[in-house]
């Protein structure tokens, strides 16, 4: 690179102003890295830069890039950046060029396709990305004229196995946020734990809706720890066993990468010609110590490392560092195992595809923690799981093959049950090998408590043809599916495991996990996990354009936002089923019109409410989703939770400004209650209403009756009118509110409803209701700052939650009723 490849980057920046780095010549040898950057300057676009020549090529891609062929992106050609930009996030200020937020959207490698020097030279350029989101072939090309301002290009995705219609997937829409992990505190110093339990999957039905989620391949091997102290490698396995001995040439070459002190994990397989694990080959290299040398060791997670603690660091962190170390210093049989974060479905139809076990799937903030969680998921092609071999039968023409294996698992920690048999999936030899284990464990009698099990339709056992054994060894089996009288059908053997104990083999029941997307065979167009979107063509609002299903999209992605504000608590339902333009009603009560996942609240007070219809409650991301297909625009709740009805646990006033009223007057009016709530002690939280106006929010502990709370809410309202008339209101009207601002406290009576948090509009244009820091008020330029197209995107350029510290905060209106002079009657009170 020379001096000149970076002049006008320089030239466009203050380097004593900006944190962007300046960037030093590096040397020719290619990196072949790309990364695409967030860039909220006043336009929000993708910077798109390809590592060539020693430096970053660039490209600003105002829409982003889309996995539709179909979808030609304007790519305007820009100054090249230095190699370094690459990791640069954060906030340009202003008046410098660029000014804006900076994330790191997407990073990884490119292979260009032919000479790219050449290709960009001549307008062309064709290459594919592994990335953490995009992958394929792409393309760019040069469609600017000779004497244009701007050197305008075309980005678009190549057809391959990766492209995929926008209307089914939306990459910046589905993935928004930055791929570098935010900030975490330290790993902790601690001494090296002399054994540790490895971390285990629970089988699942599908992955929650929420949060990040990586998926890696299930390998069909052995689970392997390593323990490294003083530079010494120990290979332990998942039940504790050291097999060191067994690997030895795996032991020298994890001891020459140099590591002092750690606990690594990982999966040892053999892979067959089809370039997948076999298991059988696996147990044929113990069976000849002289294969062991066949054996690769995928390592997936590293709980600690030269003296420090990762356990509690997030997984997307620990395994950035493992794949960090075995770049720099790892060799064969040693490999980092790949993760993907994309559509759990796609993926796991393509492992299914490429006949693997399944996937597994790993919650991307997760710490590491020993034993079985919900944080990895383990997602199978078929049912399979080990089973204790309690006996057996013998063939009927008298071979020494076994017949079949007699099964059971343990009931919990108790007893052995029987689950069935299985009679095929080995060959000749493993036949015989079978029965001469099993003929050295003989037993007079059978091990289960409850009896044996009759012989299914589809066995071949036949009643008094068992053979019983000491219940100590263990086989693995697919079958196709459980009965409800608990066996297992359509068996096939895989093979017999040593890694495990048979004391510890129950019975694997998929669970459901928190809202889970369920797997189906292929994904639909407009499916989202349970909930499946009729119509999403259908535009919503004419105002900006957005469909039905760029609404459930919305809904999607900020579910793990908007679900706090509306869980455990009476919620009423907008629904546009002619969109913002049509009519618009609210639904309170199910009625006569159900909206699947959506429960009614039960447990109302009679004497509160005599007769009164459940209300809805949005509890769940199937439920927010199932809602929005319903045609659900806006969410409205009431400032009470289901468990105390009558009892608020905030307070809200309506900043609602009349005919004439200003903006700069609104954000005024706001700063004069949150200081006015100053002085009676209490503390308030800020957010735009998606409307017209800003919404400020007390929390409060939830003792005092709404009718109380209302009134005092009245009170502080009448002080605000009465102190500084030439702003303030106390009545509602629009009459009364011309030039002025209309404080409203009626949303504090039993049963009002105020749009929540995060919540869309059914206005044009779709604003939202959004939470901000008081200090970005004077920022603010409407009520509707923020829209269903631009929300999401703050999200990720969300350096906190400024509403983090609403959720604990603990205050009542004793001291503020005390300061005015208000006493609410006997009944308005605990």
């Amino acid at each position: 690179m020379t001096s000149q490849a970076l002049a006008r980057y320089w030239d466009k920046r203050d380097f004593s102003v900006t944190a962007e780095p300046r960037g030093q010549q590096v040397a020719e040898a290619q990196g072949w890295t790309f990364v695409i950057q967030k860039h909220a300057a006043s336009h929000l676009h993708y910077d798109f830069r390809l590592e060539l020549g020693g430096v970053l090529v660039s490209w600003a891609v105002p829409k982003g890039p889309s996995f539709d062929p179909s979808d030609k992106r304007m790519a305007i050609h820009v100054e090249d950046h230095p190699l370094s930009y690459g990791d640069f996030e954060g906030t340009i200020p202003p008046k410098q060029y660029g000014a804006g937020t900076v994330i790191v959207w997407d990073k990884g490698r490119w292979e260009p396709v032919g000479d790219p020097q050449k290709g960009l030279a001549q307008g062309k350029l064709v290459f594919a990305l592994h990335g953490q989101k995009l992958a394929g072939l792409w393309e760019l090309v040069k469609i600017a004229k000779p004497g244009d301002r701007q050197e305008a290009w075309l980005l678009f995705k190549k057809r391959d196995e990766f492209a995929r219609p926008r209307s089914e997937y939306d990459v910046v829409t589905a993935l928004p946020d930055s791929v570098i992990a935010k900030p975490i505190k330290a790993p902790s110093t601690a001494s090296l734990p002399a054994t540790l339990a490895p971390q285990l999957a629970t089988l699942a039905t599908g992955v929650p809706a929420t949060g990040r989620w990586l998926f890696e391949l299930k390998f069909d091997g052995y689970r392997l720890m390593t323990r490294i102290e003083h530079g010494q490698a120990r290979l332990i396995t998942r039940g504790g066993h050291d097999w060191s001995d067994k690997m030895p040439a795996l032991v020298q070459s994890i001891e020459r990468m140099g590591i002092q002190s750690a606990w690594l994990d990982g999966e040892i397989v053999v892979l067959g010609d089809d370039g997948a694990p076999h298991f059988n080959a696996l147990q044929s290299a113990f069976t000849h110590h002289t294969r062991t040398d066949q054996i690769i060791y995928f390592l997936f997670d590293m709980p600690f490392l030269n003296g420090q603690d990762l356990r509690p660091s997030p997984l997307e962190a620990r395994r950035q560092q493992l794949k960090a170390l075995i770049d720099a210093k790892g060799c064969e049989p040693i490999r980092f195992s790949a993760d993907f974060e994309a559509d759990p479905a796609s993926i796991l139809q393509s492992a299914c595809q490429l006949k693997m076990e399944g996937v597994i799937a790993k919650r991307a903030d997760a710490p590491y923690t020993s034993g079985r969680s919900d944080t990895w998921l383990k997602l199978k092609c078929k049912q399979r799981q080990e089973f204790v071999v309690c006996g057996y039968t013998d063939r009927s023409d008298g071979s020494a093959q076994v017949g079949s294996l007699l099964l059971g698992v343990h009931d919990g920690k108790g007893p052995l049950i029987s689950v069935g048999s299985v009679g095929t999936g080995w060959s000749a030899q493993e036949a015989r090998d079978l029965k001469a284990a099993l003929a050295k464990r003989h037993s007079a009698q059978a091990p289960f408590a409850a009896g044996v099990a009759k012989p299914g339709r589809w066995s071949r056992r036949v009643l008094g043809s068992e053979r019983w054994v000491k219940p100590t060894l263990v086989a693995e089996v697919e079958f196709a599916e459980w009965t409800t009288d608990g066996q297992i059908r359509q068996a096939s053997y895989v093979a017999l495991r040593s890694d495990k104990p048979a004391k510890a083999i129950v019975r694997e029941v998929a669970k459901t996990v928190g809202e889970s997307a369920a797997m189906p065979a292929s994904s639909a167009s407009t499916t989202f996990g349970k909930v499946k979107v009729s119509h999403g063509e259908r535009v919503i609002d004419p105002a900006s354009g957005t469909t039905k299903l760029a609404l459930v999209r919305y809904y999607e992605s900020v579910a793990d936002w908007i679900l706090p504000h509306l869980k455990g608590r009476p919620c009423s339902l907008v629904r546009g089923p002619e969109g913002v333009g049509g009519q618009l009603f609210f639904q309170k009560h199910g009625g006569t019109i159900g909206i699947p996942g959506i429960p009614g609240i039960r447990e109302l007070d009679p004497a509160l409410w005599p007769d009164h219809e459940a209300l809805l409650e949005v509890p769940s991301v199937s439920a927010l989703l199932s809602a929005a297909q319903m045609n659900v625009i806006e969410f409205h709740t009431w400032n009470s939770r289901s468990r105390h009805i009558n009892k608020p646990d905030r307070m809200v006033f309506d900043l609602d400004p009349g005919e004439g009223t200003s903006w700069a007057h609104v954000q005024e009016a706001a700063m004069l209650v949150r200081s006015f709530l100053t002085e009676l002690g209490l503390a308030s939280w800020l957010k735009t209403s998606g409307g017209k106006g800003l919404h400020v929010v007390v929390p409060l502990t939830p003792r005092l009756t709404a009718d109380t709370v209302k009134a005092f809410s009245k009170v502080i309202v009448q002080h605000l009118a009465t102190t500084i008339p030439t702003r303030f209101v106390a009545k509602s009207g629009p009459a009364n509110r011309v030039g002025k601002l209309f404080v409203d406290y009626l949303r504090n009576g039993h049963g009002a409803t105020t749009a929540a948090a995060f919540s869309a509009r059914a206005r044009p244009g779709l604003g939202v209701s959004m939470p901000v820091a008081w200090d970005e008020l004077p920022t603010l330029k409407s009520g509707a700052d923020w829209t269903v197209a631009t929300a999401r995107d703050r999200l990720s350029f969300q350096a906190e939650d400024p509403w983090a510290d609403y959720w604990t905060h603990k205050q009542t209106l004793s001291g503020a009723m005390k300061a005015l002079g208000f006493k609410p009657s006997p009944a308005g009170s605990t």
